[in-house]
């Protein structure tokens, strides 16, 4: 049995430390001890028996601890394990619990692996740099809706970012205001449900989703589309452009309207020319499923044209400078041709929503488009609905235009 002290401020102060570690107990609680290391250091801990199971809960060390304050806290915690609680177990299931980085891993290593590649690392990209830092290493099950909308309010604020205008180091540039960026806080919003979801089902981290409701920011759809005399003047800087490959390949996002991946992406033998189709492999397109649709003759024509330039064994349209890899970046010379084409505005996905313009005014159905762009929901058509407008109106126009009273020759004597 050992001896039994009645523990004070002066008593843990003067007591002396030995070659190893001891205990001293305190005689008005059962259990509670103050430890003496070698070192000097000074812990208050609390001893008990749970499932049959002899426990030592630290409490917190001395003097950061006083004893008044830890023999409290020892009160506290023997009132819950004769309630029959186990602190310590309770302790040690809080240590093996996933954290948010466990969470975060877990769903860059299981889904992301699903999506484009591109669309995988934006999404980690939003992960480590945005949700992380935030949330540290806070336990996955401890994440509230207000927590969520907390982070989505603090990126939808934006933050400091360094001004565009070159400078001679990185470190001289000046730092300009906060510029918000709400539709980035809402696919943050769109990670982090998704993320949760899997937490819940089937990774079984946590009950609910905090992210299932949160506020969405309003986002204004771009709706840029080209004019007819805008189109001749990009036709014209194409023809014009020092590099063909990188214009054929502008050239030939504008006749398909096919995404810039697609078409850097393209291989030959997606092509069948005598049917006129372009076979879109499941890794090149966003929906991440295979995508079948018509080309027109000119399409097919650059097609033979590039097929006829390519080295032999070449399976890209568009081989890149370096050998076995497609075209890599054309920003360079797309800056040149809305430089040439003075349309400063315009951005290469633009070309998608004027091909999709283009045959809306032609009469061309909604659903028709979506097939044509690989839309899987019928939701992202609609933002074209107002120009499938135009061919009933031109008819509404032509019935009134025959419906209207004929002017009469009036002959006055």
């Amino acid at each position: 049995m050992p001896e039994r002290y009645r523990l004070t401020e002066k008593l843990v102060k003067a007591a002396d430390t030995k070659s190893a570690k001891y205990h001293l107990f305190d005689s008005e609680l059962l259990g509670f001890s103050v430890v003496l290391h070698p070192s000097g250091l000074r812990a208050f801990c609390l001893h008990y028996w749970a499932q049959g199971r002899q426990r030592k809960l630290t409490i917190g060390r001395w003097p950061e601890w006083s004893v008044v304050a830890a023999r409290e806290r020892a009160k506290v915690l023997r009132r819950e394990i004769d309630a029959g609680d186990d602190p310590m177990a309770r302790r040690e299931e809080q240590r093996a619990a996933p954290r948010i980085p466990d969470l975060i891993n877990l769903y860059i290593e299981q889904h992301l692996p699903r999506l484009s590649p591109r669309n995988a690392s934006d999404q980690v990209s939003m992960l480590r740099n945005l949700v992380e830092p935030d949330w540290k290493t806070r336990l996955v099950a401890d994440i509230t809706p207000d927590d969520v909308a907390r982070l989505l309010t603090k990126i939808a604020e934006g933050r400091a970012r360094p001004a565009k205008e070159k400078a001679k180091s990185r470190g001289n540039r000046e730092l300009q205001g906060s510029k918000p960026t709400p539709i980035r806080a809402n696919r943050v919003g769109e990670v982090l449900r998704k993320m949760f979801s899997l937490s819940v089902r089937p990774w079984k981290m946590r009950e609910d989703n905090p992210a299932e409701g949160f506020l969405r920011r309003a986002e204004t759809e771009r709706e840029r589309f080209l004019s007819l005399e805008e189109v001749d003047r990009l036709a014209n800087a194409l023809a014009a452009a020092e590099d063909q490959r990188a214009a054929t390949l502008v050239r030939m996002c504008m006749l398909t309207g096919a995404r810039l991946g697609e078409v850097r992406m393209a291989q030959f033998e997606q092509f069948d020319l005598n049917l006129c189709i372009w076979t879109k492999q499941a890794a090149t397109t966003k929906q991440r499923k295979v995508h079948r649709v018509p080309i027109s003759e000119d399409v097919a024509t650059i097609v033979r044209l590039r097929r006829a330039a390519a080295p032999a064994g070449c399976p890209w349209l568009f081989p890149g400078d370096v050998e076995g890899q497609p075209l890599q970046d054309i920003r360079r010379f797309w800056k040149s041709i809305q430089t040439a084409a003075e349309l400063p505005d315009v951005r290469m996905h633009d070309l998608r929503h004027t091909f999709a313009s283009m045959l809306a005014g032609r009469g061309a159905s909604l659903a028709m488009i979506g097939k044509l762009l690989g839309h899987t929901q019928a939701k992202t058509t609609q933002r074209y609905a107002h120009l499938a407008d135009q061919p009933l109106r031109a008819g509404a126009d032509e019935v009134a235009a025959l419906m209207r009273p004929k002017p009469k020759l009036v002959v006055r004597n």
